[in-house]
């Protein structure tokens, strides 16, 4: 099928078109370099954070294969699931919080490493189950969780994240050099690497400069002797996915977060979605966009299932990718089905994820720092489209207030049930419930609701 031609300038390869092997291949490549970094941090953090380090190679080559699966069904929508767009599927950095505090959870009881990761993947892939159910009801609940609770949980995510990023630059937790002027050092030069690449008026410098940023501070790192590479460990040359196997387990008080989270990225993905049917030239209104929404959502809750099944984080549609169907001009669909391909075979050599283990702390502090604090920043532009009222600063004011007050403060609740204490402790959930409460029992006007509605058609939801 020939390329669309009724508006070259903006779409060379519509949604249904198909591009040729060649030019597929290239078009998913850009894809993968936008999105590679995005796919594996997590699991570094995570893995970093949590102690996790034997287990990282075969915890980022899952990340890249589940990557890959869900980005393949998003495309290729089987049964009905999947958006049929080009949806890529990356490891969501939302998670990053609940995850952590699971983990923490399992490790203050005295769990190994397998015990935390069994705990991990169970709440999950139960939170999976709560996507999943939420996708079949995706206009109801368009109504209930707006653009400013939105706004709100994904800030507080954002503010959340910076302080693991900032430990990351200082050198880790616990670090005997932690704060050194080396460490500092580093993660200040990849820092300004990133901020001057991304002032580039040449696109693919833009999409790169996490990449190079981290290239470059490695080999900052290996110059002033920070970075003594390893010798890889015997791993085997492929690494097949085995389900569950760090075994299952579940606990109430891990679960809940990371359930509020699932709902929370059931709204991105909405925005992400929204914003890639305009990319296309598809409907954002009617039965064929509430279909491909269900669709997309539930392919959402299908990968991040797949995902806790086959020891990988929760994934969620990357809105950056949007910006390479921009700047490419390919939509079409069957380039998502290279994409997936060309992530999966990724996946299938652990000794990739061996050699990305080995960065050092501050030079991943100094990249996280910024796609973190990004995730803050995209809060806050979502809360800049919402009806800033007198209600909703009283919203915001309370729920920064008891989110961050909670945070900063954790011995505020050392005297509480212990399941209390688990379930508010996190900035994410109490500021977050406490939006979503204030927003039910608080009124609004009619003129209010009417503007939520229009900000929820044309505001697209970002993602670090």
């Amino acid at each position: 099928m020939q390329p669309e031609t009724s508006n070259p300038s903006d779409l060379i390869y519509g949604l249904n078109d198909r591009p040729k092997p060649l030019a597929a291949l290239l078009a998913a490549l850009q894809h993968v370099l936008a999105s590679f970094v995005g796919i594996i941090t997590p699991p570094l953090v995570i893995g970093s954070a949590l102690g996790l380090t034997a287990h990282l190679p075969y915890l980022i080559s899952m990340a890249l294969m589940v990557s890959g699966v869900g980005t393949f069904i998003q495309a290729r929508q089987p049964f009905g699931i999947g958006a049929g767009m080009i949806c890529l599927q990356g490891t969501s950095f939302a998670f990053l919080g609940a995850v952590l505090s699971a983990g923490f959870l399992v490790k203050q009881r005295g769990g190994s490493p397998e015990d935390i990761l069994a705990m991990i993947f169970g709440v999950c892939f139960f939170g999976a189950l709560v996507q999943i159910v939420l996708s079949r009801f995706i206009g109801q609940l368009r109504r209930v969780i707006t653009p400013l609770v939105t706004g709100i949980v994904i800030t507080l995510i954002g503010i959340s994240l910076i302080k693991v990023g900032i430990t990351d630059l200082g050198g880790g937790f616990n670090a005997a050099d932690f704060g050194a002027p080396g460490n500092l050092a580093l993660g200040l030069f990849v820092l300004l690497t990133i901020i001057l690449l991304n002032r580039s008026n040449t696109p693919w410098i833009r999409l790169s400069a996490i990449i190079i940023g981290l290239v470059l501070g490695s080999v900052a790192a290996y110059i002033s002797g920070k970075l003594i590479p390893q010798p890889l460990p015997d791993l085997p040359l492929v690494s097949l996915p085995i389900p569950f196997r760090y075994g299952f387990s579940f606990d109430w008080t891990a679960f809940l977060p990371v359930a509020l989270i699932y709902l929370i990225s059931t709204i991105e993905t909405v925005g992400d979605l929204t914003a890639n049917c305009m990319l296309a030239r598809q409907p954002i209104s009617g039965p064929s966009y509430i279909k491909r929404l269900k669709g997309g959502v539930l392919g959402d809750g299908i990968s991040c299932l797949i995902a806790a099944t086959f020891s990988a984080f929760p994934n969620t549609t990357f809105a950056q990718n949007n910006g390479v169907i921009q700047l490419t001009g390919v939509a079409s669909r069957f380039v998502g089905l290279y994409i997936g391909v060309v992530l999966f075979c990724l996946g299938l050599f652990p000794l990739i994820g061996a050699m990305l283990q080995q960065i050092p702390k501050p030079v991943l502090g100094g990249a996280t720092l910024v796609m973190f604090g990004s995730v803050a920043a995209a809060g806050v532009r979502i809360l800049a489209q919402a009806p800033l009222d007198r209600r909703s600063m009283l919203i915001i004011a309370t729920s920064f207030g008891v989110g961050l007050g909670i945070a900063a403060q954790p011995n505020l609740l050392h005297l509480l049930p212990e399941l209390v204490q688990n379930l508010f402790d996190s900035a994410i959930t109490s500021g977050g419930l406490t939006a979503l409460l204030m927003c039910l029992l608080l009124p609004e006007s009619k003129a209010d609701v009417q503007s939520v509605n229009r900000a929820q058609e044309s505001a697209p939801v970002e993602q670090a």
